[in-house]
């Protein structure tokens, strides 16, 4: 699973016109939202604790898929699973993706809601395709089930690279496009590699 399996699910065009951008715009930001989404979570299967809560959360997302349009995604739910992922940091990391030069006129406090449902039922499929390929599920409980089918999507999976994992570098400020500081400051502080 990689980037593309995200953006598949994604209702691209309909964001576009519920934003009032492009669809090229709105690509771009549902790149970087889901990024950010999936580095959140990185970080929260890191701990035991996190891992856990990601695991229970995950449960009420498995069967679901992307949606045609947005209005059939649950964004109340998905507000929810934000302030989760992000925690305190919510507020300061979707300001610092709606100023971001690439995805201008985009307010990612309405489209990461958006996001969160579509990239937990991708995880809990993933998840649950992977336990049933795996061992027993006795134990499944334990390990990094969860933080190895993020890290995979992160690193674009085993099929070919790019993926999320070269967005999130970008914004963490690999890239030459970005000048620095800023999201890549916030970012980095979520994900643990705080300066």
């Amino acid at each position: 699973m990689a980037l593309d399996d995200i953006l598949k699910q994604v209702p691209i065009d309909d964001i576009a016109a519920k934003l009032g951008v492009s669809p090229d715009v709105a690509k771009e930001a549902v790149e970087q939202g889901g990024a950010v989404l999936l580095g959140g979570l990185a970080k929260n299967a890191s701990t035991a604790e996190g891992s856990s809560a990601i695991e229970n959360a995950l449960k009420r997302h498995e069967g679901r898929t992307g949606a045609a349009k947005v209005d059939d995604i649950d964004q109340t739910d998905g507000g929810k699973i934000v302030s989760h992922i992000l925690g305190d940091d919510e507020q300061k990391v979707t300001q610092k993706l709606t100023e971001s030069k690439e995805t201008a006129g985009i307010d990612f406090g309405k489209l990461l809601p958006i996001l969160a449902p579509i990239v937990m039922g991708l995880i809990a499929n993933a998840t649950k395709d992977k336990s049933a390929k795996s061992a027993p599920a006795e134990s499944q409980s334990g390990g990094g089930g969860i933080g190895d089918v993020i890290g995979g999507i992160l690193g674009g999976g085993s099929t070919g690279g790019g993926g999320i994992g070269d967005i999130l570098g970008g914004l963490l400020g690999g890239g030459s496009s970005s000048g620095g500081g800023g999201i890549g400051d916030i970012l980095g502080g979520l994900l643990g590699g705080k300066k």
